[in-house]
């Protein structure tokens, strides 16, 4: 007993406190995806609380990252073989987000070391996981690669250096644009403080995006009901159909 004491006394006075905290904000914690929905700008604003006087150098920096849901996903490569391309080689990316945005006060590699960005993955590469690939692939990375080349095409992987506005080492905001091919579920929002690449301090929330109205009702309807839901899209297409043409003899 006496032991066990004497080890929490020398952990607790050789942990150091943590001198700065997070203090967040978000314009909205939920995104409502309807019929019409378009995308949607989030704004992160916030705050450091100090227990001390701000440190002269380094200079605070300040990264937010926020994830979609992780889902696998499956990469193949094409080749052109006798005038016609077909797939050559799969590989089965076994996480990677279906959206993810960095925004940093500085260029990132300044704001965060190597070292802390595998500890924390806030990268985007590192944000994806691939455990492996077959034997008779030896350049598995580019298949991670070209789902970063594709998603950031698409808007949904962004790097956004050098956009978040820090004044006084104390306050800090940024907006980050969602683009309107969101996917449902949790999406989780970090916040890192950084001295020299080294992480003083991280937060996280989560912000819900879902879908309403009736996007929800036929969403839901095609899941827990699909019979109902193929018959109800079979006789819309059907009325579909004779009403174009009934459109279509009359104008003749």
């Amino acid at each position: 007993m006496l032991r066990l004491m004497w080890f929490l006394i020398v952990l607790l006075s050789t942990t150091p406190l943590q001198a700065e905290e997070v203090v967040l904000g978000l314009s909205q914690d939920k995104v409502a995806i309807t019929a019409t929905f378009d995308g949607s700008e989030i704004l992160v604003f916030g705050a450091v609380k100090r227990e001390e006087p701000i440190p002269d150098d380094p200079p605070l920096e300040v990264i937010i990252a926020i994830s979609g849901p992780s889902q696998p996903v499956t990469v193949r490569r094409k080749e052109r073989k006798f005038g016609i391309w077909i797939n050559t080689d799969t590989v089965e990316v076994d996480a990677a987000p279906t959206f993810y945005a960095v925004a940093t006060s500085a260029p990132f590699n300044q704001a965060m070391s190597n070292v802390e960005d595998q500890r924390h993955r806030v990268s985007i590469p590192r944000a994806i996981r691939s455990v492996g690939a077959p034997m008779n692939i030896s350049d598995a990375q580019s298949f991670s690669e070209a789902v970063i080349r594709i998603r950031q095409d698409q808007n949904l992987y962004q790097m956004l250096e050098n956009t978040v506005q820090v004044d006084q080492q104390t306050l800090f905001r940024t907006s980050i644009q969602m683009p309107a091919n969101l996917a449902e579920g949790d999406y989780p929002a970090r916040i890192f403080l950084t001295r020299g690449g080294n992480v003083v301090s991280s937060f996280e929330t989560t912000i819900d995006v879902d879908k309403v109205g009736l996007e929800r009702w036929l969403y839901d309807l095609s899941r827990q009901k699909p019979l109902i839901y193929g018959l109800m899209s079979l006789a819309i297409a059907i009325v579909a159909g004779w009403g174009a043409s009934a459109i279509f003899r009359f104008l003749r």
